[in-house]
């Protein structure tokens, strides 16, 4: 359904954890669209289980990107500037918060938890597309991952919510920026997955289960319907688009 809509294109997807994570149900979906990918791992000990992806993708650059280590992004971006010289999209899926912070209230978020989840989960996305607008000359997209918890309060979402709420304010004041040199930048808001993210969460299956019995859909989503969506949000299907977030959900975030 989607074959050659990406024909011709480069991107770079950061944020495939395993071959269950988000970022590679979107991966697969671009390369199958006709995409030719850069692809990212965190650190070494994840390198292992994001290489069975890679295996499967059209994917000639395969570097690390622990964005917490300094050079790192640079050099992902310096090895694109060097092979390719240019970029027509970038998918940022990364997000994190220790365990104690996102188990814990509100209230009691530390200081330097809450600074390294806004550094990890939002400013990140600031330094990617600074590094990749000289890459877009004659435009691109940038796409980035929230939840629904960034708009309402979710249980158990804790202090992630915050950090969700400044991804998509961040995307869009970069929106409203970039919209001059028609380089587009996006969020997908997906509906609760069996992630390993996901399973972070407190309280998770019951979560899961709460989505599957009041969505309108009465269903889950899966990594593929997300990387449809990616697809679509990334070609020139979604040309005029631009500062949005876009529901996977089966439709559960019309719902009080």
């Amino acid at each position: 359904m989607l074959d050659d809509l990406l024909k011709g294109k480069r991107g770079l997807v950061v944020g495939i954890a395993n071959e269950h994570s988000i970022a590679a149900g979107c991966a697969k979906a671009m390369s199958a669209a006709g995409a030719e990918l850069a692809v990212t791992y965190g650190h070494e000990k994840a390198k292992p289980f994001v290489e069975p992806v890679v295996s499967d993708l059209n994917a000639p650059i395969f570097m690390p990107m622990d964005v917490e280590v300094d050079g790192q992004m640079e050099a992902v971006f310096d090895k694109i500037t060097r092979d390719w010289g240019n970029l027509d999209f970038v998918l940022h899926s990364i997000a994190y918060c220790n365990r104690e912070d996102l188990h814990g209230p509100v209230s009691q978020c530390s200081k330097a938890g809450f600074a390294q989840a806004m550094d990890i989960s939002v400013h990140s996305l600031i330094r990617m597309t600074r590094l990749a607008i000289p890459l877009m000359p004659e435009g691109g997209s940038i796409l980035t991952l929230s939840y629904y918890g960034a708009e309402k309060v979710v249980d158990h979402y804790n202090i992630m919510g915050p950090v969700k709420s400044a991804l998509e304010g961040t995307m869009r004041y970069l929106a409203a920026e970039l919209g001059p040199k028609q380089i587009r930048v996006n969020a997908i808001s997906p509906g609760p997955l069996h992630t390993r993210a996901g399973s972070g969460i407190d309280h998770f299956d019951e979560l899961i289960d709460a989505a599957r019995q009041q969505a309108p859909q009465r269903s889950l989503v899966s990594i593929d319907d997300v990387g449809q969506m990616a697809v679509g949000l990334v070609s020139d299907l979604s040309r005029k688009v631009t500062g949005n977030t876009s529901y996977v959900d089966a439709g559960y975030h019309v719902l009080a």
